[in-house]
This record gives structure tokens, sequence and C-alpha cells, in this order.
């Protein structure tokens, strides 16, 4: 094999078997090559991000032992907390039945995890429609945990 060829951990996809109930990591990555991967506090389950990794940010992801993404936006790898300071250890990851979906358990190192400057960016749900309004949104996360124009130089959300 050629050196500079990079080695995937991954198993080829089998059968729907094999996949379900089987002990070989295959996952299945979508049309863009992506996988969505839901980042959770390890300790609490409380979810903290989502994001979305290709073959070569999971393989990352297992070898550093930290999330490493795949920014759909700026098109680069995006190891987590590379400026903040704030990384993801990651303490299990977890697929689901079909492998198309993975959940890491984490330790959330620093102040959190939202580029907003909350501990998650989940800090909002939805309440329902009512007879008098729309579907709202009420914070369940109003305080910041940092000040994200000291850590990333963006002026504030107008």
């Amino acid at each position: 094999m050629d050196p500079t060829t990079p080695t995937t951990p991954f198993a080829p996809r089998g059968t729907k078997a094999e996949i379900e109930e089987g002990t070989a990591f295959a996952p299945k990555f979508d049309a863009d090559g992506l996988i969505p991967a839901l980042a959770m506090d390890a300790s609490t389950r409380e979810p903290l991000m989502l994001a979305y990794m290709n073959a070569e940010s999971l393989r990352r992801t297992l070898d550093l032992g930290e999330a490493v993404y795949w920014s759909r936006s700026r098109k680069e790898y995006w190891h987590k907390g590379a400026t903040s300071g704030h990384v993801q250890r990651i303490v299990e990851i977890r697929t689901d039945c079909d492998q198309d979906a993975l959940i890491l358990l984490v330790e959330q190192v620093g102040a959190g995890a939202c580029h907003t400057g909350r501990g998650s960016c989940f800090y909002r749900r939805v309440v329902p429609a009512t007879a008098t309004g729309g579907a709202k949104l009420v914070f369940t996360e109003a305080q910041l945990t940092f000040d994200p124009q000291k850590v990333y130089g963006n002026p504030p959300i107008q």
C-alpha cells in the first residue's frame, strides 16, 4: 500500500444483519460523505452540540481522543477547542442501529460548547403554538458562561 494513502479504521459496510447485530464499526456516511454527531456531556447526559463528521474527522477523533468535526460552512476540519480551549475529550462514542448517526459522550473542558458563549448549543426549548400565537422559543440557559468576543474576537450578535 502507498504510505501516503490514509488508512481507515472502519469496516466495509456488510449485510443488514452484520451492521445491526455485528461488532464491526462500519459508519454510513451520507451522499456528502458526512455523518451527524451529537455531543453530549458524559456525566449529565445533557446535549451540548450537533455537528458533522466525515471519515477523516472521525478517524482523527478516534486517534486523538478529542472531537474533530467537519465544518460544512468553512469546508475544513474543526478540532473543537483549538481556538477557544474548550475541547471535548471523548469518553465514549455510540452509534445507532444502522450506524448512520453518532453520539459522542464527552468531557467538555472549558467554559462551554457553544460559540454564543453558553455551555450548550441547545439553550432554548420550543413551546408549541397556542390559539393566540405560533410556536415560541424559551431560554433554558440565558446566562453566558464565557465572553465569545474575548474568545473568538467576533462582534456581539445584534
